[in-house]
């Protein structure tokens, strides 16, 4: 059952996804179950594939379409249980940039991963990345840029965090960033694409699963 879910996933056949996943539930089959071994595992398969180059965008995007119809039908039972989700990650395009292909590309493959996703946009000043993480309890602050002009705010971001007390780990992405960038301007992890970044969220939640508000 989970692998015929996963494989759906993949096919980005939404009505079948749905009708699995129905299936499974009028099974009696717990909420959680279905959610960690159909679809969260169906997106790291995904996850692999693209970082592998044996899918691209286009696919990406049609398989979250098949999560999202999926986790549509699991989301009330998912209260019931009283199921948490694996984190929370505020995300946005940082102060000066418009792009958000990327991010909302890792916002996807995070959401599939069973976190939960604050989306705050593009052209983000540090204030409203502050107030995201404090207001929420974020457990990690993604930051994306795409002009080598605008990733120059990426440590003003991290700066006002920390002078607001919030010690969450803070990632970073986009073309022109690298490793060592990230290390100078005080980043704990940097990500060079979407499926990485899921990998990279994962180590650090697990490794720091406080709320970033101290």
């Amino acid at each position: 059952m989970f692998d015929r879910i996963q494989n759906a996933l993949l096919a980005g056949d939404k009505d079948e996804v749905e009708r699995l996943v129905k299936q499974a539930v009028e099974a009696r089959t717990p909420a959680a179950k279905i959610l960690d071994e159909g679809l969260v595992a169906g997106m790291d398969r995904l996850g692999e594939m693209f970082k592998n180059n044996e899918i691209f965008i286009p696919e990406v995007l049609v398989a979250s379409r098949a999560m999202q119809a999926g986790l549509s039908k699991l989301e009330p039972l998912l209260v019931e249980e009283n199921v948490q989700p694996r984190g929370l990650v505020a995300i946005g395009t940082v102060k000066g940039d418009l792009h958000d292909i990327g991010k909302n590309l890792v916002a996807i493959m995070l959401r599939g991963a069973g976190y939960r996703i604050v989306d705050l946009g593009t052209d983000v000043s540090p204030e409203k990345f502050v107030a995201a993480a404090r207001d929420n309890g974020a457990h990690v602050v993604g930051l994306s840029a795409l002009l080598t002009t605008t990733m120059v705010h990426m440590k003003s971001i991290i700066d006002a965090l920390r002078s607001a007390g919030l010690t969450l780990p803070v990632v970073v992405g986009g073309a022109p960033l690298t490793q060592d960038f990230a290390d100078r301007i005080g980043a704990q992890g940097y990500a060079p694409d979407a499926a990485s970044a899921v990998t990279l969220v994962n180590s650090l939640v697990a490794r720091s699963p406080h709320s970033g508000a101290k």
